[in-house]
């Protein structure tokens, strides 16, 4: 894995944290927090094949869950092959503040550019360049997919007590309430 996407998984990884925090510390009555494990699994790993797919130009998410699967861990294997483009959007369950691991990291992903925490529609403008390929259909498909990140932030941050302008701060915060940060050792 290349240095920066190691850097970038982290940062994903320190984000998806912080909005686990957020729900287990949420005012709204009936949340359901994934498991942290697996949040924090699949964040590590969601990139996991992106060094070789950059090479070879296939699907890393896809490549990521095969190789989740041949490892043996196929939750993890769901959330790596699911963070580019969630299969499932259920406004109905999300507004009762139900939340899966995989949209924990599909949204952490789509609030990291490299290794810096940036708005959604700083990291749409970043995808639209870099995987646009000047393609209509394809800029078309990037922007549907980010309307859905917008309106699932909607309902996120409707669940948890801090903002999404204020997710730096809380992964600042959440860093230097554990002492040290177990996610940079690993």
């Amino acid at each position: 894995m290349l240095d920066n996407i190691r850097a970038h998984s982290i940062m994903v990884t320190r984000v998806a944290q912080a909005l686990l925090q957020g729900l287990a510390g949420s005012p709204k009555e009936n949340v359901i927090i994934p498991s942290d494990k697996l949040v924090l699994a699949g964040a590590l790993l969601h990139d996991i094949a992106k060094t070789p797919c950059l090479k070879n130009r296939c699907d890393h998410a896809k490549r990521g869950r095969d190789i989740c699967l041949e490892l043996g861990y196929p939750a993890v294997a769901e959330v790596v092959r699911e963070h580019v483009v969630l299969t499932e959007f259920c406004i109905t369950r999300y507004d009762k503040g139900h939340f899966l691991a995989k949209e924990l990291v599909y949204y952490a992903d789509k609030r990291v550019i490299h290794d810096e925490i940036v708005s959604i529609e700083e990291r749409l403008d970043y995808i639209l360049e870099y995987y646009g390929n000047n393609d209509t259909k394809r800029y078309s498909l990037i922007r549907e997919n980010f309307e859905k990140c917008r309106q699932f932030e909607m309902f996120l941050f409707s669940a948890i007590e801090i903002s999404a302008d204020s997710i730096q701060k809380a992964v600042l915060d959440s860093s230097s309430a554990s002492g040290n940060d177990r996610i940079q050792r690993v």
